[in-house]
């Protein structure tokens, strides 16, 4: 909607004095009259399947692997390659009594620093083997675990094995790290080794769950014992986020449960894999088709990052190659509803959306943190095309077409009362001025005169006394395409009925272009409307908005590919409501997240609970 629809002409006010406002609706014919005090009411629901759901009671279309009754943890890996005495062999052996009472080392190590894939490679990974062996033996153990050959052979092995890595690592005795050749004493060499190997997925959970750790370079002999700061200093480079996360596994500075998998979460996404280059930016999960570089199964697994993350969580989700990232992320979130990622995930803004998994967010436009936020949805599941179900939503729809008249109180004023009322005299005065004009000719043409000038200022008198301050309006979101001024949208809204008072406000944090006063009092600054205009008038063409709040006053600009035409309250954070504003793909029976205002909480209040609505 553009804004040019005009102001109520003069007449109009003398028709008002004797019929009533008529309060349009968004939909249908606009003679119906809509003063609920809510806010016009989303009316679509979510049509279709769950792919994967949250209650064991819906039907879910994922297919569920047979095993998938498996506890969460377990106290001991499924096969150990443990030396045989009387034979002086290695022996791969799953026999858990003989398991349970073998101590054993866990070996963690980059898979280009043990083999190069080709024709020698089946070569180039026995003669490793053999150096993790002696290096094994040096350390006076008798059984170790390495995923070349304690990884499974059938799918169903594979996904196992895979579930329970996190608990190889937390039972072993100690994780021995093996580097790549680092030559003789060449440090920039041996940097390199340890940047390669702390930069791969599957090594950041391998070395935080590890009890002990200790390294060796493959050119050399010695074993090094190291603790996990040591680690950090050697391997890790983004020191700010991984040095939090050791202090916090090595007991000097705990963080909070969610702090805490938050951390982990930004670490292993930043970290690359045999399909995916290091970035120095947390991406969107992306779609793999390896678990890293490491063999841990020789099918293809495109959730490689969330499995890798799932060994730091209470309840872990079982793999399979059939789910990308997001959908295994979002299971593994319902799995473990106390730390709900994905819904505080929905309420916030990030950087860069994506046309797809629109709810997904590494970061917030608003610098708010995943803890800062506290949802007011849940997730019931998630849709094939990973699309997020929600349930528990207060969602109300956005008019586009025009303005709509809006029904509103003012404060009141004695003298306002009494200017109000003079106007309904002068049809009175008229009338009477008529009826005594015959007996009575000087009174009568004086009542008639009076009338008539009462009649002529009654629309001045009739806006003064609506002219007061507005204490309560009926609920309306109202969408312009463009940016508009504070004048024009309370000349739009309330016609003439303008006073003394201001009847529409900006806030100071609600937008990504609010600008608080430096004044003593809280309030948005009116710079912000000439900032949305240079904006409008630049790269931001076309991709501008404006959206109005009647209930509170209050007015927003934003950016968006589309026009939102779905308001949805999810979340609270830094003392206001997180509102998202979805467009809609009805073919498909989805929302879009377009953008995210900080709204007041109350006004959530006014907004109807709906049915489940799809997110994607």
């Amino acid at each position: 909607m553009a804004p040019s629809q005009q102001p109520l002409p003069w007449l109009d006010h003398f028709a008002m004095l004797f019929s009533p406002i008529d309060l349009s609706d968004d939909s249908g014919e606009d003679t119906e009259l809509y003063n609920t005090g809510f806010y016009k009411p989303y009316a679509r629901q979510f049509q279709g399947q769950l792919w994967a759901a949250r209650s064991n009671m819906e039907y879910s279309s994922r297919v569920v692997e047979e095993w998938d009754t498996i506890p969460t943890h377990t106290l001991y890996p499924r096969m150990l390659v443990i030396l045989d005495k009387k034979t002086n062999e290695w022996v791969h052996c799953v026999d858990r009594e003989a398991i349970i009472r073998t101590r054993f080392i866990a070996i963690s190590y980059r898979a280009v620093d043990a083999f190069t894939r080709g024709p020698g490679e089946e070569t180039e990974k026995a003669q490793f083997t053999d150096e993790v062996r002696a290096a094994v033996l040096g350390q006076k153990f008798e059984a170790y675990w390495l995923d070349l050959e304690c990884i499974g052979e059938t799918p169903a092995e594979k996904n196992r094995d895979l579930y329970c890595m996190a608990d190889v690592y937390r039972g072993a005795e100690v994780t021995l790290i093996m580097l790549g050749k680092a030559g003789s004493g060449e440090k920039s060499r041996e940097n390199e080794c340890w940047r390669g190997w702390g930069e791969r997925v599957w090594t950041l959970p391998e070395a935080l769950l590890s009890a002990r750790l200790c390294y060796k370079f493959r050119d050399r002999n010695e074993v090094v014992r190291l603790s996990l700061h040591d680690l950090a200093n050697l391997a890790y480079t983004h020191h700010d986020t991984e040095q939090a996360i050791v202090n916090a596994y090595s007991g000097k500075d705990p963080l909070e449960r969610l702090e805490r998998l938050t951390l982990l979460k930004s670490a292993i996404w930043r970290r690359g894999t045999a399909a995916l280059p290091i970035t120095s930016d947390a991406p969107l999960p992306p779609k793999l088709d390896l678990i890293g570089e490491k063999p841990v199964t020789s099918g293809a697994y495109k959730a490689e990052r969330v499995y890798a993350l799932m060994g730091f969580f209470e309840h872990r989700i079982q793999p399979t190659r059939a789910e990308d990232d997001l959908r295994a992320l979002v299971r593994l979130s319902m799995a473990n509803d106390n730390d709900r990622i994905i819904e505080r995930m929905v309420s916030m803004l990030p950087s860069t959306m994506t046309q797809t998994a629109c709810w997904y967010a590494d970061d917030d436009i608003y610098r708010a943190n995943l803890w800062d936020i506290i949802p007011e949805i849940q997730v019931a599941g998630v849709t094939e095309n990973g699309a997020l179900v929600l349930d528990g939503c207060r969602a109300a729809a956005i008019r586009w077409k025009d303005f709509p008249e809006v029904a509103f109180g003012t404060s009141d004023s004695l003298r306002r009362t009494i200017i109000g009322f003079i106007p309904y005299l002068s049809w009175p005065t008229l009338i009477i001025g008529l009826g005594i004009l015959m007996t009575t000719r000087a009174g009568g043409i004086a009542l008639i005169v009076i009338g008539l000038v009462l009649l002529i200022v009654s629309p001045r008198l009739f806006v003064f006394s609506q002219s007061g301050r507005i204490v309560t309006a009926q609920p309306w979101f109202v969408g312009v395409k463009g940016v508009i001024s504070i004048a024009e949208v309370e000349k739009h809204l309330y016609g003439g009925a303008r006073g003394h008072f201001p009847r529409m406000f900006f806030t100071p944090s609600g937008s990504q272009f609010s600008i608080a006063e430096q004044g003593t009092e809280r309030g948005g600054s009116l710079k912000q409307y000439e900032n949305a205009k240079f904006v409008e008038s630049g790269p931001g063409a076309g991709q501008m908005y404006t959206l109005i709040d009647t209930y509170s006053s209050t007015m927003y600009y934003f950016r968006a590919e589309r026009a939102p035409t779905v308001c949805i309250f999810a979340g609270r954070e830094g003392g206001l409501g997180r509102f998202v504003l979805c467009s809609e793909r009805c073919h498909i029976s989805e929302l879009h997240k377009e953008s995210v205002l900080r709204m007041p909480t109350e006004i959530s209040q006014k907004m109807e609970l709906c049915g489940w609505l799809a997110l994607g």
